[in-house]
């Protein structure tokens, strides 16, 4: 250190460079100085020397058992996958081919089209308008009461006791499972039905097609002719409940308006038996122009009085006579205008009494059951004029059964569809077992 000490300040020209640099040598040298100090202090002490690392020659060892493991792992795998693709998808695809093939019995279709019309609204001007133009009055729910029907149990139990589906549709051969089973409760034959018979509905056009299945073609022919007449009875049984709906309240209120004019009628004949005369007006105009004859004949007689008393004395038997004459023509007038009525000076009681009997009762009576008649002859003509307008509202609402398809019969079995069921099974069998598999090897990986 001495040594380059001395060179540093015998070099000409390096004494400014050298300052610069003292401190920095000084660093340099203290922190060499001090590792050489602590590799003498620490000479017993040995140093710490990475091993190398394992020579190339083990790794191919551990990589062929690491491959082997995994080789015989994958292997299991596709084994397992293998024989759960085999036993769940390929047996139970090519048993259900075989037995479409081979056990499966033909089945024949018979159809048939027809709708539910109303003969309110104009008359269409070519065939093909009457089945498929939409009628004024709305016939869509009673079309959807029809195809309620005919997949009904009603239907079913009718057409049992008609046909005896567990003999129509018995188990032919092997094929157990079109066929169907015997002694079976009504809900299973229900089931039976809805998948042998086949509902179609057109809301646009209101067309119906029903399509029925059968191990003979004859017999789905005759099945479809069963429910053809059916749904027409109770097309019409819907079309006379609303016509009677219809007409009710006006066949109601004739009656009303009948039984009103009868008791109208049987007190005015009673009233006429009773008081022995068809108008009791007409008779007051009788008692009044006999009153009116009666004060005639008294004002003559009263004349004839006068001039006999000017002429003679008043114990003569002529005036005896006139004034006896005289005297019964007023009680004769007076007896006539007592039937006329009872006048101001009457009671409450005697016009009771009376009323029965003199003239102006017997009208007031009169005109009030006329009046009664009067009301309910108006009141039962309205009546029939309603029933007779509600009689054509109904008839032009009646519905009927429009059929222009009759039930065809089939040459050639189209049922059951072979190949694509068999798609249709092996597509579901492959499905469900591509889930099975995912989720199982899903659940395993994350275990």
């Amino acid at each position: 250190m001495a040594a380059s000490k001395d060179a540093a300040v015998n070099k000409p020209g390096s004494a400014q460079a050298a300052d610069k640099d003292a401190p920095a040598a000084k660093g340099v040298t203290r922190s060499k100085g001090i590792a050489v100090l602590e590799g003498l202090l620490d000479k017993h002490r040995a140093p710490v020397i990475p091993l190398p690392e394992l020579p190339d020659k083990i790794e191919p060892a551990k990589n062929a058992d690491w491959k082997t493991h995994w080789l015989s792992k994958l292997r299991r795998r596709h084994a397992i996958i293998g024989a759960s693709f085999l036993g769940l998808v390929a047996i139970p695809a090519t048993l259900a081919s075989l037995y479409m093939a081979f056990i499966a019995v033909d089945q024949y279709h018979s159809s048939t089209s027809f709708a539910v019309r109303s003969i309110e609204g104009g008359v269409s001007s070519d065939i093909l308008g009457m089945f498929t133009q939409a009628s004024a009055g709305s016939t869509i729910s009673d079309s959807y009461i029809l195809m309620d029907y005919i997949l009904s149990e009603r239907m079913v139990e009718v057409a049992d006791r008609k046909f005896k589906l567990e003999y129509m549709y018995a188990t032919r051969g092997l094929d157990y499972f079109y066929g169907i089973g015997s002694e079976i409760p009504i809900e299973d034959k229900l089931e039976y039905w809805r998948n042998m018979v086949t509902v179609s509905f057109d809301h646009a056009s209101g067309i119906m097609q029903v399509t029925v299945k059968a191990f003979d073609p004859k017999q789905a022919r005759e099945m479809a002719q069963f429910i053809v007449d059916q749904s027409d009875n109770l097309v019409n049984s819907l079309s006379l409940a609303a016509r009677n709906d219809v007409l009710r309240a006006a066949q109601d209120e004739v009656l009303a308006g009948e039984a009103r004019l009868s008791k109208a009628r049987a007190g005015l004949r009673e009233y006429r038996d009773r008081s022995q005369e068809v108008d009791p007006v007409e008779g007051a105009k009788i008692a009044l122009q006999l009153i009116g004859s009666l004060e005639q004949q008294l004002t003559q007689l009263n004349a004839d009085l006068a001039t006999a008393k000017s002429q003679m004395g008043d114990d003569t038997p002529r005036i005896r006579v006139l004034k006896t004459r005289i005297e019964s023509l007023e009680q004769q007038i007076a007896v006539e205008r007592q039937r006329l009525g009872t006048g101001d000076n009457a009671g409450v009681s005697t016009a009771r009494d009376t009323s029965a009997q003199d003239v102006a009762g017997r009208i007031a009576q009169f005109e009030e059951l006329e009046t009664e008649r009067e009301f309910a002859e108006r009141a039962y003509t309205a009546a029939l004029t309603s029933l007779e307008k509600a009689r054509l509202e109904a008839n032009n609402r009646q519905r009927y059964l429009a059929l222009f398809i009759e039930p065809t019969l089939s040459e050639m079995a189209q049922y059951p569809s072979r190949l694509l069921n068999v798609f249709l099974v092996t597509l579901g069998l492959l499905f469900a077992w591509g889930i099975g598999v995912m989720s199982y090897y899903n659940i395993r990986d994350r275990a």
